[in-house]
């Protein structure tokens, strides 16, 4: 165990000291709440329905104390939210044991401590509704100090911000900041909102293979591990989508997933290596229905999320009413570095590169090439919703050809405030294209790109059994979330954000 802070030192003597009175510092679980603080503010109406308050059981945590002698208010922060207690000693030490008030409510229960309070609800004096506590039962005693955090009228003025703390240690950041889990609450919300209107839609939820043999779907570095009782490598998912195709093959017409994918990649403020990504799949649809299925979702999402169209990203409002704007991507390029790279081989890219000052190496195709550009030159300029389309078929591995346009193929991606969002095809069916392009990307591998493909052949071989004509998306959930929430970083929509190990001892 690590070396113990003076206080922690002091709150394990009254651990003990509580044990020595007989009081069970962690008694069984089971307590009879029946209200909650939230409730118990928004419900309670004085005279008019005091009745209904005559019998409140509330558990929560200490959040701060007044000590007026004899009684004392505190304040209790349950899941919903705050509400202040009036504790007396004559209430909840009668008789005899008017001196456990001094011995346990006074000098034994902390801040931070998890309590149990019975009594009748009033409002005090100066307007606040109260809780007038008649029994009093300690629940879990708190053995680390909670970070002091200052408020003012009931609202934080001093939270805590120091990020190292607030994604090590989210389990204390949600108690001293619990206008944190909000954030969270609107994640949930954003999934159920999507989870009802694909299912609305008559779309079928699945779940595929995390670990895989080949991490196929992606252009990206997996995570390797080894399967003891096959004897064989295997790797976390970087992709859920050759998977969701192999059940159209089989028969399902419209699948989705909320796919938790690994990426033994870089990280910052849009990206960690453990993430959320929904992908679904639908066959005989292509991606220009692709496109009105998922500027309708987003701005339902925008609706439920904040009863408008309109969502407040910093300093922006977008506004998410559909439909959205559609440009090409050498369109987007063109506009934003003056260049046409639409004729350009892969040595006229390295050219454009080199005077933009993208850095290259000899592992980059065309299509990484094409994608550096438009990645540090155009991406960033899409504030608004918008549709990026009819992508070169090097960057496109898994995509169909366009109809119209040689060369092409018929992808797009949904950029808002300067950041994809959503990435979505009319998929690739043809086995031999297919594996034609597999191959390419392995040309790429023995060039030292470690984000190329590997080939799968079994996917192949599903193909080879005939795949209905299908598009498919992928949508950033974390990077959704960060968008309609307001949140700067990743980390601030992930519980647990990875990161560097500590020595805690």
């Amino acid at each position: 165990m690590s070396q113990l802070s003076e206080q922690e030192l002091i709150r394990r003597e009254k651990l003990k000291a509580l044990q020595e009175l007989g009081i069970d510092p962690y008694p069984a679980p089971l307590y009879p709440v029946n209200q909650t603080a939230v409730a118990i503010k928004r419900d309670y109406k004085g005279e008019e329905n005091k009745a209904d308050f005559a019998n409140v059981c509330l558990a929560g945590r200490v959040m701060s104390v007044r000590d007026m002698g004899k009684a004392s208010f505190a304040v209790l922060q349950d899941g919903s939210g705050k509400i202040q207690a009036y504790i007396r000693r004559d209430d909840i030490c009668p008789g005899e044991d008017k001196n456990l008030y001094d011995k346990v409510w006074k000098h034994l229960i902390d801040i931070g401590d998890i309590i149990g309070v019975k009594g009748f609800v009033f409002t005090t004096k100066t307007g606040e509704t109260s809780i007038h506590v008649t029994e009093l039962t300690l629940l879990t005693k708190s053995l680390k100090p909670l970070p002091i955090v200052k408020e003012k009228e009931g609202e934080t003025f001093d939270a805590v911000t120091d990020p190292e703390f607030k994604y090590r240690q989210r389990y204390a950041d949600l108690i001293i900041n619990p206008q944190v889990k909000d954030t969270f609450v609107k994640r949930t919300k954003l999934v159920n909102t999507i989870r009802e209107y694909l299912n609305g839609l008559g779309a079928l939820e699945v779940d595929t293979p995390v670990l895989q043999s080949i991490p196929g779907g992606a252009a990206a570095r997996p995570f390797a591990t080894h399967h003891n009782a096959l004897d064989v490598p295997f790797y976390m998912r970087i992709a859920n989508e050759l998977y969701l195709k192999r059940l159209i093959v089989g028969g399902f017409d419209w699948v989705y997933e909320f796919s938790r994918n690994f990426r033994n990649e870089g990280m910052d403020r849009t990206h960690n290596p453990e993430f959320t990504v929904l992908e679904w799949y639908t066959a005989y649809k292509d991606y220009y229905w692709m496109m009105e299925i998922t500027e309708n979702l987003m701005e339902r999402i925008a609706i439920a999320l904040h009863g408008t169209t309109v969502v407040q990203v910093g300093d922006k409002q977008l506004d998410f009413k559909a439909p959205y704007k559609r440009v090409t991507i050498y369109d987007a390029i063109k506009e934003h570095t003056g260049f046409d790279v639409s004729e350009m081989d892969e040595d006229g890219l390295r050219e454009v590169c080199s005077k933009l000052g993208i850095h290259t190496d000899k592992s980059m195709g065309k299509g990484k090439l094409i994608d550096e550009i438009f990645g540090g030159k155009a991406e960033g300029k899409y504030i608004q919703p918008t549709f990026i389309i009819d992508y070169p078929v090097e960057m496109s591995p898994l995509t169909k050809k366009h109809r119209d346009k040689p060369g092409l193929v018929e992808r797009f991606e949904l950029m808002a405030n300067g950041k994809e969002i959503a990435n979505a095809y009319s998929e690739l069916n043809d086995p031999i294209d297919q594996r034609e392009r597999f191959e390419d990307q392995v040309k790429l591998m023995e060039r030292g790109d470690d984000e190329a493909m590997y080939i799968d052949y079994d996917f192949l071989r599903a193909l080879e059994y005939g795949m209905p004509p299908t598009s498919g998306i992928g949508i950033g959930i974390d990077r959704l979330c960060m968008l309609m929430t307001n949140q700067p970083s990743i980390q601030d929509v992930l519980f647990f954000p990875q990161m560097r190990p500590e020595s805690i001892g």
